[in-house]
């Protein structure tokens, strides 16, 4: 039996050695399996870290879901690799629990016995600085030796776009969650520095690295000087390229801004935010350059490097006579698949190839030949006569589709070679027969005259934006041909695009020519790749594709190659530091001092406490402030400088000052800090944090006050003194107290504060808003009564009877509770108010029996029949004068006076302020009556709710009714008072509301009602009554005091200002009514304006809502004109004109109530239209339609009835439609269509025509067509419109784009779904032929329909987001057109 060793080195028999490995491999997984079964079963919890260490990472949160058996330092090592910091640098608190050590990163507890929630509870944490220090940074090298089993390249190699959650195009990597400022400092271990990318700015960051990388180019420019004296710094792009170069080259940092040299370029921030491409920004920048180096040595510099030479030629095939001329380029530009073709290139050679292939022309392309005086057969092609040093190669994967009108980007597969030999492209000997003719080099005047099909607009000429290269070779030596076997070129960058044609990122992949070794340089990460990265740029997929089946695949491929000329008298080195140019080591140094200074700053920075400031100034009241001060200052140092920040000097002395520890939420004083003068702010501040849960506060006192110690354990309590006999309630007194103190204790403290005695002292703690609580168990502590930091009381100390009853039904807690819900409001009366403040004052005093105000019912003596009694004479004597006052008011209807010109008549004051004074005596008395009798219910039939309900009726009647616009809804709006008719037309209440469905032809079928809820909510306001008549302030009388404004109260008019005291839970209708004798007419007259700090009003309409959003100092505008009643809904009216090329036109706001019918609302409208907007208009020749947006819908017929058979809301809009003759819709089953012909043969569509049907069949609405066109039946065809109305569309796109004749018998199915009325119809002639267009013809009509389509706001054609042209400003900014906002 063969023997084999063991673990232990015992020699073992074969088969048994094989069954026992099988049975530990066998208990292995059995063990595996069971701990992934109870990881599974086991509690999860769920952490959520905040990291507070910096303002730049205080944003960024970081989410672990652990078992709950995990241990504290487990925690923190994970929090610690996801956060990207180094272990035990940092510490963990609770970030819900303030004041509470840190997590100790040392500890074995689990999570879920450390105080951790499991179940998906959220335990929120902080991350923060640990003794004052920032947490180190892991270095790059402990993130790769985590990572065992990866060979040792892998953490740093890459190949391809970095991951970006959810980020769209090349936007900046700083948007990762884990990218932080700190991740750029250190340098990568390439040696290379990255560049930051700006927003989208990848385009400009890879070819900046390829020119850097490019020795030629960087020596070149390092030995240009900046002339500061001839040009600005800021401005000079060569100094800017240089500063780049010099800091690629020399800074520590690990990537650095290009903020310095795209402002050079006169861009703005917003420049950050374009894509562009990146062969276009290189031959933009270079013609930059070129200006820019004008009359120096660098003048040829870009011509010297990447200009070549080609010949664009014509040979005639009869006579062989040739025509040519030279062209130079910067790059060539190589088709990746050509047009039509279902192959791509396979190479760069095979595409270069084909853009040397002349191609012949030949029928009607036939070549006007000079020599034989005739059109003949000729061959047209480029020849290449000069390679340049650096050559550049693009390939063009930017294609459009004219079949989607997309453009899209062609993926497919395209080789490069790493040495590209040229020499079977170039034209050696350039012979030139006797039957050639010669011509000159065209330069710059004859670029764009290559190839059509192969030169793009690369090559074309700009009349305005000149992006070539201006060369003049006039009087230059013609360059030397270099034999072909010296025309090698080595790769050296590729620029890389990764995405879509509707967005990607660029990247460079570069070889160094120091060492051989590729680069790629990924924004701000440089890392080695291999040349398998680099052929993984050739693009392509599996599979067979269509030609434009790539239109919106996302892909990496190569999209610039630059290739370096092979030739060892030329190639350069790079320029190393110690043979830097004078001028370059002093900018070296320069930059080296920068940098040291910035990161000294930084440092500064880091151990920088910044900490809210207040300060509560002698002159300026309450301040506020951020004190930055060095953790290392004393306390003594940091007031100086706070005392400075707040302007303290010459107002108080700096001895006078001191910083006390302050929460501002709760307005407490935490502690103060006395024999602490020298202490570090780092410690007393508990070190450099982002942010603190605390504040300062300066404090300040007068010489011969002293500081008061303010103890951690200490409360704060505001007390204020309450006088019951005068009903005011005095300012607050501040007292600190202790939270273990008792209730009798701290009378006693109140009592030395305040004066008053403690044993008849009654104290009211304030908890929250409107809470108040009486302390009276003696020995109950404050912490048990519910003190916090800081506290609000009332005391009051009389001895009066008040103190016998229960305290809700004391004195005391009615003072206090209308204390608590009063606030003060600025009202603003109307200039059209009758009378004067004055009189109106007089008038209310002299009205009334006492000048106790309303809410008093001390000293009333009378019983509650006899005020009643009085109450109802005096109101049957309102009810006389008013009857007096309806006679005149009917009267003056008919003699076209409105409402208001009656209450202003001067005729009429007397007796309008008599009923004014009269009312508020009334009001007064119904203020007693139920003080004293404690009761709010009134008869429905006493002559007092009868009288006040007819009173509103009189004089509020809707037929006489003048409609203030809403002026934040339109911009149209009116203040004219308009006549309506006099006719009174009864509301429907008490009725159910109903309202036509979204499908009315179907409804008007079942001939079923549907209930439609808007009685109150949807008219945004509601009745002043409720249905027996009796007004809803009566329902609680709240406390209301009015009284003339002071100049210094506020910045309107005093004459014409209120300051009112109010209850806000008082409701609008009561608050009106209250404002009645101020105002001069009743409540339903006059509408409540809100007006708010940037100066803009909102109409308040819910008259059952409280003020309980108002505050104190809020402004109110009182404007004249009806407000809404119970029913009432606020209508816009828009004109229909539907052959304008504005359709909709705003006519007027008017009034529709629940009830009325359609006629009724007409007969309202007309007199308004002809008044307000010159319209005189026969009720029979107008309609009313529905409007949703800018569509025309339902046709409104007469006897509907709004709520009934219309669904109304607030704000509602309408079309008014005038007619051409008496309407013919006549009932719900009709369909009224709008049509429109389309005429091929003269590409002309002409006016609307609207179509009555009777059904919706198909075959009704092509009979009435045809007899409306004359078009036979059998030739009709018809397609509905698309999009609003009038649903335009461009002539060149209807006869194609619409749905043509379909296959349908009815209207109301798919893919019509013409259901409702407005609908649009083109029809056509199907015989009809489509006129032929020239070219000419075609872009002149695509013009003309493009402008037209633009002003009516119709959708002309796809267009995608509209690109920005990519410009450089040689002057340093964009000109700023001042013709333009």
């Amino acid at each position: 039996m063969e023997m084999v060793p063991s673990e232990d080195n015992q020699f073992v028999p074969k088969e048994g050695m094989f069954w026992s490995c099988r049975q530990v491999i066998f208990d292995e997984m059995k063990r595996r399996c069971q701990q992934i079964q109870n990881a599974a079963d086991e509690l999860r919890v769920l952490c959520i870290i905040q990291d507070t260490t910096s303002a730049k990472t205080v944003n960024e949160k970081l989410t672990l879901n652990l078992p709950a058996s995990t241990t504290l330092s487990k925690l923190h090592e994970d929090v610690a690799h996801k956060a990207g910091y180094v272990p035990g640098t940092f510490e963990l608190v609770w970030g819900n629990i303030p004041d509470t050590p840190s997590l100790e990163h040392t500890s074995d507890m689990s999570l879920i016995n450390s105080g951790f929630e499991p179940g998906g509870k959220r335990n929120y944490l902080h991350l923060t600085d640990k003794d004052g220090e920032q947490p180190h940074i892991a270095s790059e090298e402990t993130g790769a030796t985590e990572s065992s089993g990866l060979e040792d390249s892998s953490q740093e190699r890459f190949i391809g776009p970095l991951p970006r959650d959810g980020t769209v195009g090349c936007s900046g990597d700083y948007s990762s969650p884990s990218y932080s400022y700190s991740s750029i400092l250190n340098k990568s271990e390439t040696g290379y520095v990255g560049l930051v990318n700006q927003a989208m700015t990848c385009y400009l960051n890879s070819l900046l690295q390829t020119l850097f990388m490019t020795p030629e180019f960087r020596n070149a420019l390092y030995n240009w000087e900046f002339e500061e004296s001839e040009e600005d710094p800021v401005t000079s792009i060569p100094y800017q390229l240089q500063r780049l170069f010099v800091l690629l080259q020399t800074s520590k940092k690990r990537a650095i801004e290009t903020t310095d040299v795209t402002r050079s370029f006169g861009w703005d921030s917003s420049e950050a935010w374009q894509q562009h491409d990146v062969q276009e920004l290189c031959r933009v920048m270079f013609d930059a350059l070129e200006q820019k180096w004008k009359q120096t040595e660098q003048a040829d510099l870009i011509n010297q490097l990447y200009q070549g030479k080609l010949k664009d030629y014509v040979r005639c095939l009869e006579c062989g006579y040739e025509s040519w001329r030279n062209d130079t380029y910067l790059d060539i530009p190589l088709v990746i698949r050509p047009f039509g073709a279902s192959q791509a290139y396979g190479s760069v050679e095979e595409a270069l190839q084909a853009f040397i292939q002349p191609e012949t022309l030949d029928g009607p392309n036939q070549y006007f030949c000079e020599r034989c005086k005739k059109k003949c057969d000729a061959r047209k092609g480029l020849r290449f006569l000069h390679f340049p040093y650096l050559l550049t190669l693009q390939l063009k994967r930017f294609d459009f589709d004219y079949t989607t009108m997309h453009r899209i980007k062609l993926n497919d597969r395209m080789t490069f070679p790493e040495e590209l030999d040229m020499s079977p492209f170039i034209d050696v000997e350039d012979e030139k027969s006797p039957q050639t003719e010669s011509c000159t080099d065209s330069g710059a005047e004859n670029e764009g005259s290559c190839h059509s099909d192969q030169m793009s607009n690369d090559f074309s000429t700009d009349d305005c934006v000149d992006e070539g290269i201006c060369l003049d070779n006039s009087s230059s030596t013609e360059r030397v041909l270099k034999p072909k076997s010296l025309l090698t070129y080595e790769l050296f960058s590729v620029m890389v695009h990764s995405g879509s044609a509707a967005g990607g990122h660029y990247y460079a992949c570069i070889k160094s020519f120091s060492d051989g070794q590729w680069y790629s340089f990924n924004d701000q990460h440089v890392s080695k790749i291999t040349q398998d990265d680099i052929r993984k740029t050739y693009g392509g997929s599996s599979g067979s594709r269509g030609y434009y089946s790539s239109a919106f695949a996302s892909s990496t491929n190569a999209y610039m190659l630059i290739y370096r000329l092979k030739d060892p008298t030329r190639n350069a080195k790079y320029l190393a530091v110690e043979d830097f140019p004078e001028h370059i080591t002093r900018l070296v140094q320069k930059e080296k001092e920068s940098e040291e200074q910035e990161k000294r700053q930084r440092e500064i920075e880091r151990n920088t406490c910044k900490i809210k400031l207040f300060c509560m100034h002698p002159v300026k009241m309450m301040m506020e402030s951020k004190l930055e001060v060095h953790k290392d200052k004393t306390l003594s140092e940091a007031t100086e400088m706070a005392y400075k920040l707040m302007e303290l000097q010459g107002v108080v002395p700096l001895d006078c000052c001191r910083l006390v520890k302050y929460d501002e939420f709760h307005e407490y004083l935490e502690r103060s800090y006395e024999g602490e003068e020298e202490t570090p702010m780092g410690l007393l501040l508990g070190g450099v944090k982002s942010s603190y849960m605390f504040d300062l506060l300066l404090e300040t006192r007068r010489p011969e006050q002293v500081f008061q110690p303010y103890k951690p354990g200490e409360v704060m309590v505001k007390v204020h003194v309450v006088d019951l006999k005068n009903e005011t309630i005095a300012s607050p007194v501040s007292v600190r107290a202790y939270l273990n103190q008792t209730i009798t204790e701290f009378k006693q403290l109140i009592a030395q504060a305040t004066g008053l005695c403690a044993e008849t002292m009654r104290v009211v703690l304030e908890r929250c808003y409107n809470d108040l609580r009486l302390l009276y168990v003696p020995n109950k502590t404050l912490k048990a009564e519910g003190f916090f930091r800081s506290n609000k009381v009332f005391v009051e100390s009389s001895e009066t009877a008040d103190h016998q009853v229960a305290f809700t039904d004391s004195l005391l807690w009615k003072l206090l509770d209308r204390h608590g819900n009063t606030i003060r409001l600025l009202v603003l009366l109307p200039q059209q108010s009758p009378g004067t403040l004055a009189n109106r004052t007089l008038c209310q005093k002299t009205g009334s029996d006492s000048d106790m105000p309303f809410d008093d019912s001390k000293g009333n003596s009378k019983s509650v029949e006899a005020i009643l009694e009085e109450s109802t004479e005096k109101l049957k004597n309102l009810s006389l004068q008013q009857q007096q006052g309806s006679s005149n008011s009917d009267s003056q209807k008919s003699s076209d006076t409105s409402d208001f010109e009656h209450i202003e008549s001067p005729i009429q004051e007397a007796d309008s302020n008599s009923s004014l004074c009269v009312t508020a005596d009334n009001r007064e008395l119904e203020n007693r009556i139920r003080v004293t009798a404690g009761s709010t219910v009134c008869d429905p039939e006493t002559p007092f709710a009868s009288e006040e309900r007819s009173d509103s009726e009189v004089i509020n009647d809707r037929s006489t009714s003048s409609v203030d616009s809403d002026i934040l809804s339109s911009s149209h709006s009116s203040d004219t008072l308009c006549n309506a008719d006099s006719g009174t037309i009864q509301l429907a209440n008490g009725l159910d509301s109903h309202s036509i469905t979204s499908s009315r032809r179907s409804k008007a079928h079942e001939g079923k009602k549907e209930t439609w809820d808007t009685a109150e909510e949807d008219s945004g306001t509601d009745s002043e009554y409720d249905d027996n008549g009796k007004s809803k302030a009566e329902a609680q009388y709240l406390y209301f005091k009015a009284e003339p404004c002071s100049q210094d109260d506020s910045t309107w008019d005093s004459q014409k200002c209120l300051v009112v005291h109010v209850d806000k839970r008082i409701t609008l209708a009561a608050f009106k009514l209250n404002l009645e004798p101020y105002v001069g007419v009743p409540s339903t007259q006059f509408k409540v304006f809100r007006v708010y700090a940037n100066n803009q009003e909102f109409e308040s309409v819910r008259l059952n809502e409280t003020l309980s959003s108002f505050s104190d100092d809020n402004k109110i505008t009182i404007r004249l004109g009806r407000a809404l009643k119970k029913g009432e809904y606020r209508v816009k009216v828009y004109q229909l004109l539907v052959n304008e090329p504005e359709p909709c036109k705003f006519l007027l706001d008017t009034v529709f109530a629940k009830g009325m019918t359609v006629r009724q609302s007409k007969q309202e409208l007309l007199p308004q239209l002809k008044e307000q907007c010159k319209l005189d208009l026969s009720i029979d020749r107008v309609r009313l339609r529905k409007k949703t947006w800018k569509n025309p819908g339902t046709v409104f017929l007469d006897y509907h009835v709004y709520e009934e058979d219309i669904s109304i809301s607030s704000n509602w809009e309408v079309f008014l439609e005038v007619l051409s003759e008496p309407e013919k819709m006549k009932s719900m089953s009709q369909l009224a269509v709008l049509t429109r012909r389309w005429s091929p043969a003269t590409m002309r569509l002409g006016s609307f025509q609207e179509v009555i049907l009777e059904s919706s069949s198909v075959e009704e609405l092509k009979e009435k067509l045809s007899q409306l066109s004359q078009i036979p039946l059998e030739n009709m065809e018809f397609a509905k419109g698309r999009g609003t109305f009038p649903c335009d569309i461009s002539v060149l796109e209807i006869h194609q784009d619409l749905d043509w004749n379909p296959k349908v018998s009815t209207l109301n199915v798919w893919p019509l779904y013409i259901c409702d009325d407005g609908a649009v119809v083109f029809y056509r002639d199907s015989t009809e032929e489509l006129l032929e267009l020239s070219e000419d013809e075609r872009s002149e009509l695509m013009k003309k329909e493009s402008s037209r389509l633009l002003k009516t706001g119709q959708r002309v054609s796809y267009s995608p987001r509209k690109e920005k042209a990519l410009k450089i400003y040689l002057d340093g900014g964009p000109a700023k057109d001042t013709g333009q906002d």
